[in-house]
């Protein structure tokens, strides 16, 4: 079980990002559109990194739904590797069964 600030962290981070969404691709465009003159894309980026750090996407951390694990995690389930193996051995995975050759 992860520790509870993490997870809380990781809520906060995913709330921020959804909040400066819009506003961030505006000026990631803005940034990148060579019609625009030096001055505008320099304010523009300006502007982009003033935005609060943890509203980046890539600031996110992919954890389990489950525990909070954010080591060995699948996207596919949303679950790290130990509560998935947990799960499919109950048999309560459709479609997922245990490997035997």
């Amino acid at each position: 079980m992860a520790k509870k600030s993490m997870v809380a962290r990781e809520v906060k981070r995913k709330k921020l990002e959804q909040q400066y969404a819009d506003e961030r691709a505006k000026l990631k465009r803005q940034v990148l559109d060579e019609g625009l003159s030096e001055e505008e894309r320099r304010e523009a980026m300006m502007s982009l990194q003033r935005l609060p750090r943890d509203s980046s996407r890539s600031r996110q951390r992919n954890r389990c739904a489950l525990t909070g694990r954010p080591r060995g995690f699948f996207r596919r389930f949303g679950l790290s590797r130990n509560i998935l193996r947990e799960i499919v051995l109950r048999g309560e995975a459709p479609g997922v069964i245990k490997a035997s050759w």
